[in-house]
Order: C-alpha cells, then sequence, then structure tokens
C-alpha cells in the first residue's frame, strides 16, 4: 500500500471460489463484495482479489484502478496460491500489500487499436497445423522473416505462459519490452527476440488459413496479409502483492491452452 492510502472498507471478489474468499475477508474484519465484475467495480471497492486466471484478465480488459491481488491466477502474475487465501484476504484489508504494476499493451491492426493484454497478444492460423510466414519489424526494420503455426508478443507477465511453452525465455517483470516467440516454426534453429514496447511489428506475409489475432486467450479477429499488427504502450495494470505472493520466477507451470 503506498503512502497515505487508508485499508479498504470494501474488498471485491471476483472469479472462482468467491464464498470461501469472501468469508476469510469478512472473518478479517472486512466488507466483501462478491458477483461479476460490473457489478464490484460498481462498488466502488477499496481493493479486488481474484481468484483464477480468468478473473484478472477480466479485470484488465475493464481497465480497473484500484489494487488488485491475485489468487490461484497462474504463472507471471505473482499470484498467491490457493491455500494462503485467509493469510491474504486479512492483509489486504488491513492494506498491507505492495504495489507490483504491470505494463499492459495493445495492438494496433492497420492503425487502429484493436486489443489490450497484460500476458501476450498472438498471431495465429485459425486451423491447426496451417503453416503462415510471417515478417518480425522491430524499430522499422525487418529483422526476420519465417513460416509457423503463429507468433506470440508476450509482455514480460506473459512471458511465463505460452510464450515459455513455445520456447521464450522468462524475462523479469516491469521492463518495458516484448518477446516475440514463433510458435512451431518451421526452422530447426529459430530465433526469438526481445525489442522495447513501440519498436516491434508482425505481418502475415502469406498464408494457407485465416491467421487470427488473440489477446490473453480471446479472440480479437482476423489480421489480412500485408497489414502490420504494431505493439504500442497500453498503460498499466494495478496489480498487488502480499506477503504469500509467489515470486514471478516460480509461479509454477505455463499455460499451454490457446483457443
Amino acid at each position: 500500500m503506498t503512502d497515505g492510502e487508508a485499508a479498504p472498507d470494501v474488498v471485491g471478489v471476483v472469479g472462482t471460489d468467491t464464498r470461501r474468499v469472501a468469508a476469510a475477508v469478512e472473518a478479517a474484519g472486512g466488507t466483501p463484495r462478491v458477483g461479476d465484475p460490473g457489478n464490484v467495480i460498481a462498488a466502488d471497492p477499496g481493493a479486488v482479489i481474484a481468484v483464477g486466471e480468468r478473473a484478472v484478465l477480466d479485470l484488465v480488459e475493464r481497465s480497473v484502478s484500484f489494487p488488485v491481488v491475485a489468487v490461484g491466477a497462474g504463472p507471471g502474475v505473482a499470484s498467491v496460491p490457493a491455500d494462503a487465501t485467509e493469510a491474504a484476504a486479512r492483509e489486504v484489508v488491513t492494506g498491507e500489500w505492495a504495489d507490483d504494476a504491470r505494463h499492459l499493451v495493445a495492438a494496433v491492426v492497420g492503425g487502429r487499436h484493436r486489443a489490450r493484454a497484460l500476458a501476450d497478444l498472438m498471431l495465429v492460423s485459425a486451423e491447426p497445423a496451417r503453416i503462415s510466414e510471417y515478417a518480425v519489424r522491430i524499430g522499422g526494420e525487418q529483422i526476420a522473416k519465417f513460416r509457423a503455426d503463429g507468433v506470440v508478443l508476450a509482455t514480460p507477465t506473459g512471458s511465463a505462459g505460452y510464450a515459455r511453452a513455445a520456447g521464450g525465455p522468462l524475462v523479469a517483470p516491469h521492463q518495458p519490452v516484448v518477446s516475440v516467440v514463433p510458435v512451431s516454426p518451421y526452422a530447426t534453429d529459430p530465433d526469438q527476440w526481445i525489442a522495447p514496447v513501440d519498436d516491434v511489428a508482425v505481418t502475415v506475409e502469406r498464408n494457407e488459413t485465416e491467421v487470427h489475432l488473440l489477446a490473453d486467450d480471446r479472440t480479437v479477429g482476423q489480421v489480412p496479409v500485408g497489414t502490420p499488427v504494431e505493439v504500442v504502450h497500453a498503460g498499466e495494470f494495478p496489480l498487488a502483492t502480499v506477503s504469500d505472493s509467489r515470486a514471478w520466477y516460480e509461479s509454477g507451470q505455463p499455460r499451454v491452452e490457446k483457443h
């Protein structure tokens, strides 16, 4: 909690297993507000406990400004283990959290902002095992062209997830960079790149099927051949940590599913 902030009177609870978390908030002396993200936000909570990865990503979509403590939310987001929920609830009620805000990125397709993401943007073939050709530009210069099932553009937060499963490196949080990681590339020794946000663009050069843009696992839409997908900085997500929040490098196994 930053200097001058008071402990929250109302603590929002969103996601899965909300009844147990709400009971822990109430036992600690707080007032829980449970429900879907829209209703919880309308209650103007001082902080929110988000249980599960989907709950965290739902709050990303809504551009919240209050501190968010993640519980059982997978790699990368300094998540609290599910068995430490009660202790985490006590610290949230008493305002004993630390700011751990994370960079957000946005995809700009053909000059139009299409989506924001906390973890990653991804270009991927709409049909399994159909290869497309991609070009990567950094700082306006084309540095690579390759054939692959797709390409992940991961923030440091997302570097522990699908990008890692695709062979990318773990990147420490709070760095204003993006990892560019080909997915199942048609090459024996593929390259990967880390570059500053606002300097990266990927273009579909050729495709065997439609290529879709995904943002944090959500399908945004089709990417036309020859239209650059640029990555730009899109503000910060107000993640917060408590004593039992795991370090970014030990938050579990990488997420591997994509839809």
